[in-house]
C-alpha cells in the first residue's frame, strides 16, 4: 500500500487518512495517539448544543477574518532605456505581471528572465525599432536563492529576490516608405467610385515618412475601412494587409487590400415610435436629408437625417440606420424615435454684459389641437429690454417648406429713449442643410418716448407693412467651431408706411462672415509612445490660427418725409457687432446726446484667432486680437465709423466657442468687457 503526504496545508487530513489505512499493521494505540497529538487542540464548548439534522455546526460558520495585507514586490525592475520608450516598456513588459505574486520563487523568476529579451524585442517592434540591443541581468543573489529553494528549506518564501536590471538600446527607428492600397470588388472598376478610391488612398498615404508603429498601422487600416463602408459598400472588409519591414534600410512598406463587395442602395423607410406626431413628417424629413429609396448607401446622409429629426423638436432622440437585406441589393432604412412631450415649459436665467441679468419663460406646444402646428411662446425680462413673442409653424411639406406666423411685443431702452414696438409676421420658410429661405409679410408699429423730455418723438406711432425675402447660405467646415469657410445672408423688403402719409420704401440688409487659416497645416501631433496618432487632414488646424472677417451693411431707401418705424431702421454696437461700445450705442447722435436709429448701416470686424499654447494648432484655448468698426447715418455720405480695438480669450467648448473680450472704444475712450457664447450665423 502506498501513502503520500503532500507539502500543502492539508497535511493534517492526509495524515489521518494514512493512519487509518495502516491501523491493522501497526500498534493501534501508538499510531492513533501520534495522529491525535499532531492535531491542533481546540477549546471545548460545553454550552454548544447538538445541532439539529441539516443545521450548520459552529465550525461551519465562517468567522470574520483579518484582511490579508497587500503583497510586497518579490523583485524590482531597473529599466535603463531612453525616455521615448521607457514608460511604454515598463507598462507592458511581461515581468510586471509577476512582481506581486506571493509564491514566486527563484527558479520561476529565472525562467521569466530567460523569456524577457524576446518579449522586449516584440514590444519595441510595435514602435518601429527592429534591431534593438537588450540585456537582462538577474539579481546578484538569484543563484543562491535558487539553491536554497531547491534544498527545500523555504528560506526564500518571504525574502525579496532582488532587483532585475534591464538595459535597452532601441537602435534606429524604421520609417514608413510606401503605403499602397488596392481594391477588389465593385469599387475597383465603378466610375462613380473613383473619388472614393482616391480619398482612401490619399488618407492612407499620410503615414508615409512617419515612424512606423503598430498602433498607427492599425489606425490606418481602420480608417481605410471606415472610408470604404461609409458610402456604397457597407459590407466592405479588409481582405489582406501586410507590413513589409526592411530592417537593413530601416523602411516599412505597407499594403492594404480592400474588398468592397457589391454596391448597396437605400431601401424603403420603416418608422418606429411615431405615435403623437404624424409619421409622414418623419418620412419627409428623412427624404429631405437625401435618404431616398434607390439612392446609393451613404452613412453621412443617414447621420444628417438623424440630426434633422432631433433638431425638428418633435423627438427627444432619433436613430436612423440600415438593416441587412435578403436580396443584398437594397437596405431598408429603419428610423427609431422617442417622441417629445406635446407641451414643454422651460424656465431660464442668464445674463450678458450688454443686457445684464435675464429671466425667461418659454412654452412649447408641438401639436396645437385642430391644426397640428407648433407654437413657441416666450417671455423675456432683461435689465433694458422686455419681450413677449409667439411663433407658430406648420409641419414641412414634401419640398421642406412650412407655413409660419408670429407676433411680438418689445420694449427697448437706449439712454433716455424707450422704444415700444409691435410686430406681426406670416409667410413660409424652408430650412435646408446648406441653404435657408423664407418669404413673408410683416407689419411693424413703433413709438419712441423720451424720459428726459417726457414727450413722444412723433405725434403718433409709425407703422408699415412690407413683403420680405430672406436667403442664407452656410459653407463652414465645422458648424460649431469653424476654421475655414464662409456664410452669407441677404434680406430684401419692399413696403409702404401706414401713417397719415403713405409712402413706399425699400429695406435691404446683408451679412458676410469668412474664415481663412494662416500658415501651413499643422503636422500630426506626436502621440504618447504606443498610442495611435490622430491624423485627420480634413480638420487639422494651423499653428498660426485663422483670420475672421465680418461685413454687414443695410439701407432703407425712401423719401425723407417717410415715417418709417424705428424697428425697420438700424442701430449697432455691442458684444456681437462693434466691441468697445454698448448695446445699440452707435446710431444717429441727437443734440440732447441721445442716439436714434438711422437709414444706413455699415459694420466691419477683423479678428486674429490663434492657439495660446500652440499645441500643433489644436489648443482649445485661443487668444483673439480684433478691430471693429461701425457707422449709422441717415445719409450714406454721412457714414463715419467708430472704431473699437481689443483682445480676448476664446475657449472652444463642445457646444461652441466661449469668448471673453476686452474692447476699447476709440471714440468714447473707455474699456468694455464683452462676453459671447456660441457660434451662430
Amino acid at each position: 500500500m502506498k501513502c503520500s503526504v503532500p507539502d500543502s496545508a492539508r497535511w493534517v487530513g492526509s495524515l489521518l487518512l494514512c493512519g487509518a489505512a495502516l491501523w491493522p499493521l501497526v500498534q493501534p494505540q501508538a499510531a492513533w495517539a501520534q495522529a491525535v497529538e499532531s492535531l491542533p487542540e481546540e477549546p471545548a464548548d460545553a454550552d454548544v448544543p447538538t445541532p439539529a439534522p441539516g443545521a450548520s455546526t459552529p465550525r461551519e460558520r465562517t468567522a470574520p477574518r483579518t484582511p490579508r495585507p497587500p503583497a510586497a514586490p518579490r523583485f524590482e525592475i531597473d529599466l535603463q532605456a531612453p525616455d521615448e520608450v521607457r514608460e511604454f516598456l515598463l507598462r507592458h513588459i511581461e515581468l510586471q505581471r509577476f512582481r506581486l505574486l506571493r509564491n514566486l520563487d527563484a527558479n520561476e523568476l529565472a525562467r521569466l528572465l530567460a523569456a524577457a529579451p524576446a518579449n522586449l524585442r516584440e514590444l519595441l517592434a510595435t514602435l518601429g525599432y527592429f534591431s534593438p540591443l537588450v540585456d537582462v541581468i538577474g539579481p546578484p543573489a538569484l543563484t543562491e536563492a535558487a539553491d536554497t529553494a531547491a534544498a527545500g528549506t523555504g528560506a526564500t518564501s518571504t525574502r525579496p529576490l532582488g532587483t532585475v536590471t534591464i538595459r535597452v538600446a532601441p537602435g534606429p527607428i524604421t520609417r514608413v516608405a510606401t503605403v499602397n492600397v488596392s481594391f477588389v470588388g465593385d469599387i475597383a472598376t465603378a466610375p462613380e467610385a473613383a473619388e472614393q478610391r482616391e480619398t482612401i488612398q490619399r488618407q492612407a498615404r499620410v503615414m508615409q515618412g512617419l515612424p512606423f508603429s503598430q498602433s498607427d498601422w492599425d489606425r490606418t487600416k481602420d480608417a481605410a475601412l471606415r472610408a470604404l463602408i461609409a458610402r456604397r459598400y457597407p459590407a466592405g472588409r479588409v481582405q489582406n494587409s501586410l507590413a513589409d519591414i526592411d530592417a537593413d534600410n530601416r523602411q516599412a512598406h505597407l499594403y492594404i487590400e480592400l474588398d468592397s463587395g457589391r454596391a448597396m442602395r437605400m431601401g424603403e423607410v420603416v418608422v418606429e415610435g411615431a405615435e403623437r406626431y404624424d409619421k409622414t413628417t418623419v418620412e419627409r424629413l428623412v427624404r429631405l436629408s437625401g435618404v431616398v429609396p434607390g439612392s446609393d448607401y451613404d452613412l453621412a446622409r443617414l447621420q444628417t437625417a438623424q440630426q434633422r429629426l432631433i433638431e425638428s423638436g418633435y423627438y427627444d432622440s432619433a436613430f436612423v440606420f440600415v438593416e441587412p437585406s435578403m436580396d443584398g441589393a437594397s437596405l431598408p432604412v429603419k428610423v427609431q424615435l422617442r417622441e417629445s412631450l406635446r407641451q414643454k415649459l422651460v424656465l431660464g436665467v442668464g445674463g450678458s454684459t450688454d443686457s445684464g441679468a435675464r429671466l425667461s419663460i418659454e412654452h412649447t406646444h408641438h401639436s396645437v389641437p385642430g391644426i397640428n402646428w407648433r407654437a413657441v411662446s416666450v417671455l423675456k425680462f432683461e435689465r433694458v429690454d422686455q419681450l413677449a413673442s409667439t411663433d407658430w409653424s406648420s409641419p414641412p411639406n414634401n419640398d421642406g417648406w412650412r407655413w409660419i406666423a408670429g407676433g411680438r411685443l418689445l420694449r427697448e431702452q437706449d439712454d433716455f429713449n424707450i422704444t415700444t414696438s409691435q410686430r406681426l409676421r406670416a409667410g413660409q420658410s424652408q430650412v435646408g442643410i446648406e441653404y435657408d429661405r423664407s418669404f413673408y409679410l410683416q407689419y411693424d408699429r413703433a413709438s419712441v418716448f423720451n424720459e428726459a423730455t417726457q414727450t413722444l418723438r412723433t405725434a403718433e406711432a409709425n407703422s408699415s407693412i412690407t413683403a420680405n425675402y430672406a436667403w442664407t447660405r452656410r459653407r463652414f467646415d465645422d458648424p460649431i467651431s469653424p476654421n475655414s469657410g464662409y456664410g452669407l445672408a441677404v434680406e430684401l423688403g419692399v413696403g409702404y408706411t401706414l401713417g397719415t402719409t403713405r409712402l413706399p420704401f425699400t429695406r435691404t440688409q446683408a451679412r458676410w462672415l469668412g474664415y481663412w487659416p494662416l500658415g501651413d497645416r499643422s503636422p500630426p501631433p506626436e502621440p504618447k509612445v504606443g498610442e495611435a496618432r490622430v491624423v485627420n487632414p480634413a480638420s487639422n488646424r494651423t499653428n498660426l490660427g485663422r483670420l475672421a472677417l465680418r461685413l454687414e451693411g443695410g439701407a432703407v431707401l425712401a423719401k425723407t418725409s417717410a415715417a418709417i418705424p424705428d424697428t425697420q431702421l438700424f442701430l449697432t454696437g455691442g458684444d456681437a457687432t462693434v466691441r468697445g461700445y454698448g448695446l445699440r450705442d452707435i446710431g444717429v447722435r441727437q443734440p440732447d446726446g441721445s442716439v436714434l436709429p438711422g437709414r444706413y448701416k455699415g459694420v466691419v470686424s477683423l479678428e486674429w484667432q490663434r492657439p495660446i499654447f500652440n499645441a500643433n494648432g489644436r489648443s482649445p484655448v485661443e487668444s483673439v486680437l480684433f478691430i471693429d468698426g461701425g457707422a449709422v447715418a441717415n445719409r450714406a455720405g454721412d457714414l463715419k465709423p467708430l472704431w473699437g480695438v481689443g483682445t480676448g480669450v476664446r475657449y472652444n467648448s463642445p457646444v461652441g466657442p466661449l469668448q471673453l473680450d476686452l474692447g476699447y472704444g476709440l471714440e468714447t475712450k473707455r474699456l468694455r468687457l464683452h462676453l459671447n457664447v456660441g457660434f451662430t450665423f
